[in-house]
């Protein structure tokens, strides 16, 4: 399982995230004393696992996954894919050379995935940093924690023309083999609940890659707040909802619920 934590700037900061109970926003300086407990209990540091998010958005003014330019004969502007995916991969790189065990290209962008691989290879980390690409990675409603605590919201419009949208099962199966044929190291499909039977179809068609799913912020939030109104037990239906995963095809699970299951298993 892999455990999702934000990290914002400044220092010796320690914040809330509304829509996501349970969850905070990390300082760097504040990270290290903040996931030593969670991480004592299943493993030491230098045997952790670190991936990075890699997306333009939360760095962007328009809060867009991309870089736009103006078109030629409009002069409107549009998402620039070429542009967009070489400041992806210059960001996989430096995260790479940071110490990133893997990096996750969550833009959607076409050929970043290519980009990615071949900018690592070109400096030597091809077979160090392993590429975990959000392959089908659906337009959703699930997303809308996750952009609050990332602060990083679409300025305008959206983001439907680079994402899957809901009932497209078969460009589902496209993007995840056009990441497999440019290098990933391991596919996902996000959300998870949702897709589950986009998540099957995964494993079915790429059985010799590591599957994973990411059960995003609303998912989680949807789940705390029926727990909390006593709609259900959350432990059996935390439980529950990782078997689908796992009956699914899924060999990887991101989610919120680590530090709560990490409590229940110890």
């Amino acid at each position: 399982m892999i455990f999702p934590v934000f990290v914002c700037e400044g220092s010796n900061s320690v914040e809330d995230i509304a829509s996501l109970p349970g969850q905070k926003r990390y300082t760097v300086d504040k990270l290290v004393e903040t996931l030593e407990p969670l991480v004592a209990k299943a493993t030491a540091f230098p045997d952790l696992l670190l991936c990075c998010d890699v997306c333009l958005c939360a760095y962007t003014s328009h809060g867009h996954c991309g870089i736009f330019s103006a078109d030629s004969a409009s002069g409107k502007l549009e998402l620039d894919n070429s542009k967009s995916i070489r400041r992806i991969a210059q960001v996989a790189l430096k995260y790479a050379k940071s110490g990133a065990h893997v990096v996750a290209p969550s833009d959607m962008m076409d050929g970043r995935v290519s980009a990615v691989k071949s900018l690592l290879v070109q400096n030597h980390l091809g077979s160090r940093v392993a590429v975990m690409a959000y392959s089908a990675k659906f337009a959703s409603c699930f997303y809308g924690p996750f952009r609050d605590a990332a602060e990083s919201a679409p300025s305008f419009g959206d983001r439907s023309t680079y994402q899957l949208p809901a009932g497209s099962s078969g460009l589902a199966n496209r993007a995840l083999s056009r990441d497999v044929n440019e290098g990933a190291d391991i596919l996902m499909v996000k959300p998870g609940l949702p897709y589950l039977d986009v998540l099957k179809s995964a494993k079915d068609n790429h059985p010799d890659y590591p599957l994973a799913v990411y059960q995003v912020s609303g998912e989680y939030a949807m789940l705390i707040h029926a727990a909390n109104a006593k709609t259900f037990d959350l432990k059996a239906a935390v439980f529950e909802t990782l078997n689908a995963f796992h009956r699914a095809g899924a060999d990887i699970v991101i989610s919120y619920f680590v530090p709560y299951l990490t409590d229940v298993l110890s």
